[in-house]
């Protein structure tokens, strides 16, 4: 990660890890698990604070999650996939008028509310068509799709493949 060596908690943990990783005390597997964590946030919040000052960073969901309102409205969509999203009770939700949050939505993700909300489901259901055998109408009513119709169309359009092909021909989990 570019900046990595101006970050000294970055260092720091990475420093430890190394030593947790190479050591093979006991417990060392579960520290370096956590580290690994710790180093992900780390790393985030630098790669944001790095994008919030660079002139040609563009709109993304990770400096969208600076904004208040936005960011509750992102966590919220991941957070609840399945359930009945529309602009105006997203928009509800963060007390914001509908226009003014699909504006500022769209300024600061990139994407409409609802194309965004689209490609979580679909990320999902990708997820779980790969890593579980759970029939794909089950699959579709966990991600928010009302019809396995309606959820096969959308994910094909999204992933260019059929979800029972995707889910034959996925190589296991990434």
């Amino acid at each position: 990660m570019p900046g990595m060596s101006a970050d000294p908690r970055l260092q720091d943990v990475v420093r430890i890890l190394a030593t947790e990783t190479a050591g093979g005390e006991p417990g060392s597997r579960a520290v370096a698990t956590r580290l690994t964590e710790v180093l992900f946030v780390l790393a985030i919040r630098a790669w944001i604070e790095r994008a919030d000052t660079a002139s040609e960073t563009g709109p993304s969901w990770l400096t969208a999650l600076r904004d208040p309102r936005i960011g509750t409205a992102l966590s919220l969509m991941h957070e609840e996939p399945h359930r009945d999203w529309t602009v105006e009770s997203l928009a509800r939700t963060v007390t914001m008028s509908r226009p003014a949050f699909a504006r500022q939505f769209k300024e600061v993700v990139g994407h409409t509310p609802l194309a965004y909300l689209s490609r979580v489901r679909i990320d999902l259901a990708a997820r779980l068509l790969r890593d579980t055998d759970n029939p794909v109408g089950a699959i579709a009513q966990a991600v928010g799709y009302r019809s396995e119709f309606a959820f096969s169309r959308a994910f094909s359009r999204e992933q260019g493949i059929a979800p029972g092909r995707y889910r034959r021909t996925a190589s296991g989990p990434y």
